[in-house]
């Protein structure tokens, strides 16, 4: 029996311990999110509950010990104490005692044991109902209950940096001798997105023309078609007064918004400002459908 007492004790320390270093190397962290609190939370009072319970079963076990040292020790029982240490684990009675534990009924002469559950089963059985206890209280009454929904969350969030970082590394390989045309619904409303934080102070919401040119005609100062338009942005025209986009936007964004510019060709927007430049003809992309809405949306 003493034997099983340093096991059971060395078992129960075992189970604690990764709990107990997981919660110091969480704590030792100085991001720490509302899950890894809440992880933490559980695994330590989980390990604590566990090495209670241990020691609850280890008093209870020095008890009886106690106690059977108290009482005359029956031939079943010195049988049973004789055992080796995994009979003693699992609970299993010597053969001259079954006749103890032999029950009333019978089938077709096969008779059963009332062998008592051994007490590492009931042990994990019990623990497990303490933790979903602690799991629940942690998880669903102290949080917010939102468990799937924060993962997924998270997931979504690291997601969106390595598709900036992917986008970032992308986007630098766009210059105006590969730059293309974007034909894309999506795409084309990226760049009407831009053009309406950036360019319609000078040429209008529907590009129609302020300070700078208008951008719905035949007629262009500086060349019309994708790649001209994106040196254009890119490089800008400093001696009329526009800066060069190059250091507020990338060369994903000036394709995109370069893009959205040939898509407004034809709109013909109300108060559209005369023509400047020579007539030229602005590639139309292949797609119409997917650009005729954006321009629309003007």
């Amino acid at each position: 029996m003493k034997n099983l007492h340093k096991a059971l004790l060395f078992q129960l320390v075992g189970l604690f311990l990764p709990a107990l270093a997981f919660g110091q190397e969480v704590v030792e962290r100085r991001d720490l999110t509302t899950e890894d609190m809440m992880m933490t939370a559980t695994l330590t009072m989980a390990g604590f509950t566990i090495l209670l319970i241990g020691v609850l079963i280890f008093l209870l076990l020095k008890l009886r010990t106690s106690l059977k040292q108290l009482l005359p020790a029956s031939a079943e029982d010195m049988e049973y104490e004789a055992q080796d240490f995994w009979s003693k684990v699992f609970q299993l009675r010597p053969i001259s005692a079954e006749k103890r534990l032999v029950m009333e009924h019978s089938y077709d002469g096969i008779q059963e044991l009332d062998n008592p559950t051994p007490p590492w089963f009931m042990f994990l059985f019990y623990s497990t109902i303490l933790f979903a206890v602690v799991y629940g209280i942690v998880y669903h009454a102290m949080g917010d209950g939102k468990i799937m929904e924060n993962e997924y969350a998270a997931e979504v969030k690291d997601a969106e940096i390595i598709r900036a970082a992917y986008l970032k590394k992308f986007a630098n390989s766009i210059n105006e001798n590969n730059v293309v045309l974007l034909t894309d619904k999506a795409k084309l409303l990226e760049g009407k997105t831009l053009y309406d934080n950036n360019c319609v102070a000078c040429h209008g919401a529907a590009g129609e023309g302020k300070v700078g040119p208008n951008l719905t005609d035949e007629y262009w100062v500086h060349g019309s078609g994708i790649k001209k338009i994106f040196h254009t942005i890119t490089e800008g025209v400093p001696e009329k007064g526009m800066i060069a986009w190059k250091k507020q936007l990338n060369p994903l964004q000036i394709q995109q918004v370069s893009s959205y510019i040939v898509s407004l060709k034809g709109t013909h927007p109300a108060n559209a400002k005369a023509p400047q430049g020579e007539p030229e003809t602005a590639e139309v992309p292949a797609d119409t459908s997917a650009t005729k809405p954006a321009a629309q949306n003007l």
